[in-house]
């Protein structure tokens, strides 16, 4: 900023020049830059949190079914019908898509949960190949 004062003559002038904007907008720009990965991977991690935190509550509808029906559904769109005694669905369809819009995936008699008498319940993960299911450590 240069600033004169009215001892040499010339007006006051108060001011940023270019080279002094140009450093803040590059300052701006690295802190940006360091910033995003760091927000990228903290909202995937969300995303994976909200997908075990929802398999984990189909597993409890699964089982609120299991005790008015005597069995777990077949699949999961079961519980976003209206039931055969006139009652409103358990959930709602679109709770049936992970974070990544992908479907959960749904085994009654799964190889994971069948020593619990429970259903495997997993979703694909962001990338389609990573599982995020009730048998899952973390859950």
């Amino acid at each position: 900023m240069i600033l004169r004062t009215r001892a040499q003559g010339a007006p006051v002038r108060g001011g940023f020049t270019l080279m002094e904007m140009l450093a803040v907008v590059a300052i701006m720009v690295i802190l940006a830059g360091a910033a995003v990965p760091l927000y990228m991977r903290y909202m995937d991690q969300a995303k994976v949190d909200v997908a075990r935190t929802t398999v984990k509550v189909l597993e409890q509808t699964c089982e609120a079914y299991k005790l008015k029906n005597g069995d777990f559904p077949v699949s999961l769109e079961v519980l976003a019908q209206p039931q055969p005694d006139g009652t409103m669905p358990y959930l709602k369809p679109e709770d049936l898509l992970d974070p990544w819009k992908h479907e959960f995936q749904y085994a009654p008699q799964g190889p994971h949960n069948a020593a619990y008498g429970k259903p495997d319940i997993w979703s694909l993960g962001p990338h389609l190949n990573d599982q995020i299911g009730n048998w899952t450590p973390g859950l």
